[in-house]
Formats: C-alpha cells, sequence, structure tokens
C-alpha cells in the first residue's frame, strides 16, 4: 500500500532532469533517498518513475526529443525500477501462507518493457509471488513455463493494438492450460474492451487497480473462451498476406506526395516511413477485433505524430485512400478505412477520395 508520504513536485522535477541528463547515479540515488525518507515503494514506482517515463513519451512524439534521448531516459528508468524492486524486497514470514503465484509477460512483439515490469513490481510489493519473463514473449515458450510451473495467474502486457492478434494466441493458450488471464496496457483499448473481446478474464487500467481486484476477487479457472465468429470470412489472414503489397503501395503514394520523403537521409523522413508502415498492422488489428477505434486510435496519434515532423495531416487521408484500393474487396476491412476517413472529416482534416 502507499505511504503517507507522498512525492513532492520537487522531486519529480529533479527526477526528470536526471532522465533529461541520462544521469542513472543521479535518479538512482533520488528514488532510494525517497525510500529512506519514509516514501513508500509504491509511490516511487507509480507516482515517480511512471509519470516521469509517460513525459519522456510525450517528448519523443514532439521531436522535442530524439529517439537516442528517449532510449536512454528509459534505460535509466528501468535501472531505478531495479533498484527501488532491490531496496524494498522483504522475505516472507516463515509462517505466512503461500502467495499466489502470478507470471508476467509482453506479449509477441511488444518491447515496451517499463510499464510491465512497474506493474509486476507493484504486485510483488503486495505479497505476490512474480515472475517476469520480460518483452517480446512467444507462445511456445510461455507454454513450456506455464506446464512447467503452473502460475495461479498470467498477467500480459499489451502497449500496441497492432499486437492484438498475438496477445489472443496467448489467452487462449492460457485458457486451454486452465490458467487465467489478467490484461493490461493501453493496446487493449479504453477501458480493456479488447481484452474481454480476446476472453481475457480481468483487465486492469494501472497496477495498484489490479492488486486490489485481486485481494477482492481470484478469478475462476476460465472455461474455453469463444471463437471470434467474424474472423471466418479470412479478411484478417488476406490483409495478413496482403502485407507487403500494401506496404508498397501505401510508400509509393508517401513519397510521390511528399518527395523529400525519398531522401532516407533527411530530417524524421525514417521515423515517419517507419510510422506510416505500422498502418496495414492497424487495418488488420482492426480487422481482427472488428472494431474501427483501432483505427481511429492510431489516426489519433498520427495527427500528433505528422505535424511535429513536418508532414500536414492530410499525408493520414492519402494513406488511407492508397490502402482501399486493394482491401476495396473486404467489405469489414473497407467499412473500417471508411470509419478512418470519417474520423479525420470529424477532425477538420483533408480527406481525399478513395
Amino acid at each position: 500500500m502507499t505511504g503517507a508520504s507522498a512525492v513532492a513536485p520537487g522531486a519529480r522535477a529533479a527526477f526528470d532532469a536526471h532522465l533529461t541528463h541520462a544521469d542513472e547515479t543521479g535518479a538512482t540515488a533520488l528514488a532510494l533517498g525517497l525510500l529512506r525518507s519514509g516514501t513508500a515503494a509504491e509511490d516511487v514506482l507509480l507516482r515517480l518513475i511512471a509519470p516521469a517515463q509517460a513525459a519522456v513519451g510525450a517528448r519523443w512524439v514532439s521531436t522535442e526529443w530524439s529517439v537516442a534521448q528517449e532510449h536512454a531516459a528509459t534505460h535509466v528508468s528501468e535501472r531505478v525500477v531495479s533498484a527501488v524492486a532491490a531496496a524494498a524486497w522483504a522475505p516472507r514470514p516463515r509462517d505466512s501462507a503461500p502467495a499466489r503465484r502470478v507470471l508476467f509477460a509482453c506479449v509477441e512483439g511488444e518491447r515496451h518493457t517499463l510499464p510491465a515490469r512497474i506493474a509486476a513490481e507493484v504486485l510483488r510489493l503486495r505479497g505476490f509471488d512474480l515472475t517476469f519473463l520480460g518483452a517480446h514473449v512467444l507462445v511456445p515458450r510461455l507454454v513450456s513455463h506455464v506446464h512447467r510451473h503452473g502460475p495461479d495467474l498470467v498477467a500480459l502486457s499489451c502497449m500496441i493494438p497492432v499486437r492484438l492478434p498475438a496477445s489472443h494466441r496467448l489467452v487462449e493458450c492460457c485458457r486451454r492450460a486452465g490458467v487465467p488471464v489478467l490484461a493490461g496496457g493501453s493496446g487493449f483499448g479504453p477501458g480493456g474492451v479488447w481484452a474481454r473481446t480476446l476472453g481475457a478474464d480481468l483487465y486492469a487500467p494501472e497496477p495498484a487497480t489490479a492488486a486490489e481486484m485481486l485481494a477482492v476477487r481470484w478469478p475462476e479457472a476460465p472455461r474455453e473462451a469463444a471463437p471470434l465468429e467474424h474472423l471466418a470470412d479470412e479478411e484478417y489472414s488476406r490483409i495478413v498476406r496482403q502485407r507487403a503489397e500494401l506496404l508498397r503501395r501505401l510508400l509509393a503514394r508517401l513519397r510521390e506526395g511528399y518527395p523529400w520523403l525519398r531522401d532516407p537521409g533527411a530530417e524524421h523522413a525514417e521515423a515517419v516511413l517507419e510510422e506510416f508502415g505500422r498502418l496495414p498492422d492497424f487495418v488488420a488489428a482492426a480487422n481482427y477485433v472488428d472494431d474501427p477505434q483501432v483505427l481511429t486510435d492510431y489516426l489519433s496519434f498520427g495527427v500528433q505524430f505528422l505535424p511535429a515532423r513536418g508532414v500536414p495531416t492530410a499525408a493520414l487521408g492519402a494513406a488511407l485512400a492508397a490502402l482501399s484500393e486493394p482491401l476495396g474487396g473486404l467489405p469489414r476491412a473497407a467499412a473500417h478505412l471508411d470509419a478512418g476517413r470519417r474520423w479525420l472529416a470529424a477532425a477538420g482534416h483533408a480527406v481525399p477520395p478513395a
């Protein structure tokens, strides 16, 4: 539980400064100093490190920070989490009941480990027995661990919706093994809507809520989940098979409309093309859960990301148009692209005809 000593704004500002300078020594000393002064370890994790890291991400989106600065700051935050966890660790009393065993994993393709690591440490502080498998956990690795060690719960972290199909595979494996799944992370959608679509037993928006939910009611052993019947039309698999051609068509359209993107040495060109390269994956993920909000949430990010890098938001409409022709024969995909165009138009952005 959090203690009475809160994290003062001055401490947050000082921690932000340490991250700005990639000062691991200073950041660690500040966090451990807060612990010694009586601040609860959970407060240090959730009220110091987590919001500071959110600010790091915002600085990258706005181009205030480079990718290198963001990576360096994230590394420092990860090291500070480890130091706080080690300093706060305490053995369980011998006469205490066995702790519930929770296995934490980031889904396949998910490399944003810091939110999951913070969540895992909060649950550890609340008395759970934690194992953290880290980033990019493949199905065979998870299945092997579940059957060898028999956790009471698997917690899955997904920060980007394009990982939803991979999340579904992990959820299904856990359910077949009779192990309930707790989902967390922004990739599962607002309020965890797509976590429920994929059959997760619980969704928690943040670590303290997860601990409180599990303390009140432990989920029952899961039954086999109902299939996602809309996948029977094979639209998702067809989008995946066409990914290379979709990407080729999309990038050609962008380079034609914005010739400076043809120069790999141009400032921000690589980042812009890399981000647009995710668009077919977002369309596929929207198709997988049959919800256009996966795509419109991506567009909401894009209207912040692109102008900061010198690209007008009209490029998003052009990108959707580039995908409309090859995907026009897929009714659900076409409907999701139409929803994306309507969202852009409603938000006041230029949208070319499909």
